[in-house]
């Protein structure tokens, strides 16, 4: 096999296990199937009970030393002819394998209970994951919703490996009795955290779509408890403060007769998460649910903490929203130039055809946008993914990690 870099997908969606499986290795190059670094694979739940037999299915087939993978609502893959599809509610399966020569390829399996506290050193971290920091990591994390302390993960991550991209989702489809499943090295569990660290000649680079608008003006936070905001300002009117209530009252009289009907039920909370940029656009916003309304003291809570002095933005989140934002994202991508040899993608269940009204839509739009390039991956309960140098855990958002060689680029 040459020493050259490769990365390809086969999606199958037979609704026979061992006819999806046998499906995706007639769609993988046999160099692939016999001698790949990295192997990442995504099921829909239609075979949760069958999830058991997935591993040893695929490893009669495949010889590849680090395999990670996951179970979701809806699977992400590539088509025979090159085009990335988006499969929903029906059988699919997603099977990428990665030839990446000059890469340290590490995975991990991580039980939630044995994280180590966040008030500890940061080698508490380094030791858990098995990664030096100093070969500059990146990670693609798979969670289960329920017992992985997700947030305490990503920031003891962060706090670890602060220049390390990671991307990842929770894993979905969990229904009718039947438990999510994760895989990691031919091996399935069904509870806590499945990982890759990839270090040396490689690069991952994350895009986060958030789907949202800002509306309204922009304010500070003058006064806030832990996840309720209790008095702010405008930005430009520090001095005058105002409860929650009023600005929010404020907003919707200002609002058009479609976006007052669409705050009913998507209107949002945007945290700008650069102190000191002035100019703030798509990208700067941590978005979070607003979680409920006190109207006796007219203060707001929402998904998040927030801190005095914090900036903030009313946002709105539809279908046009979203496909706008996830261009916008893109776009920007584009002025990067880089060779990119494959991409993996995790989007909200509240995405897809729920959301458009049609398939294929982020998947496709990546492809035109940036290249035609193998896509795979899944639909999450949530999603992982950077904004303002942190990681955060995401709703209703796309999250795409690009992967490059910089040797080729």
């Amino acid at each position: 096999m040459s020493d050259s870099p490769r990365w390809a997908n086969s999606l199958s969606s037979r609704v026979s296990l061992e006819g999806a499986i046998a499906e995706l290795m007639t769609g993988l190059p046999t160099e692939l199937v016999k001698g790949a670094d990295l192997g990442l694979v995504f099921i829909s739940a239609a075979y949760a009970s069958e999830y058991s037999r997935v591993m040893p299915l695929l490893r009669e087939h495949l010889r590849v030393p680090a395999l990670i993978g996951c179970s979701g609502g809806g699977i992400v893959g590539t088509g025979v002819n090159g085009s990335a599809r988006e499969i929903e509610q029906e059988p699919a399966i997603s099977l990428t394998l990665a030839k990446l020569p000059g890469v340290e390829v590490k995975t991990f399996y991580l039980d939630g209970e044995s994280l180590p506290d966040l008030d500890g050193s940061p080698n508490d971290w380094v030791n858990l994951v098995g990664v030096n920091p100093r070969e500059e990591p990146n990670f693609v994390i798979l969670a289960d919703p329920f017992s992985a302390r997700i947030n305490d993960l990503l920031q003891g991550l962060d706090f670890a490996y602060p220049r390390a991209a990671k991307v990842g989702g929770l894993v979905s489809g969990g229904e009718a009795g039947f438990r999510n499943g994760l895989f990691c090295n031919y091996e399935l569990y069904r509870e806590g955290v499945v990982g890759v660290a990839l270090s040396g000649n490689v690069r991952l680079e994350p895009i986060v779509a958030q789907g949202c608008r800002p509306v309204g003006d922009l304010y500070q936070v003058v006064k806030g408890e832990r996840n309720v905001i209790v008095e702010l300002a405008k930005a430009e009117q520090i001095n005058q403060p105002l409860v929650p209530v009023e600005a929010l009252r404020e907003l919707l009289d200002g609002l058009t007769p479609g976006d007052r009907a669409l705050a009913e039920h998507s209107l949002f909370i945007g945290l700008a998460r650069d102190e000191f940029k002035l100019e703030l656009e798509a990208g700067d916003f941590l978005i979070r649910n607003m979680i409920g309304v006190d109207p006796r003291l007219g203060a707001i809570a929402i998904g998040d903490r927030v801190r005095p002095g914090q900036r903030l933005q009313f946002h709105l989140r539809d279908a046009q929203t979203s496909a706008q934002d996830l261009e916008i994202m893109l776009k920007k991508y584009q002025e990067v130039g880089r060779e990119a040899i494959g991409a993996l993608m995790f989007t909200c269940l509240g995405r897809g055809e729920r959301l458009y009204g049609k398939s294929n839509f982020d998947s496709q739009m990546f492809q035109r946008l940036i290249s035609q390039i193998p896509v795979a991956g899944f639909f999450c309960n949530g999603e992982i993914g950077p904004v303002g140098g942190q990681t955060f855990l995401h709703g209703y958002t796309s999250v795409f990690g690009i992967v490059s060689v910089p040797d080729l680029d």
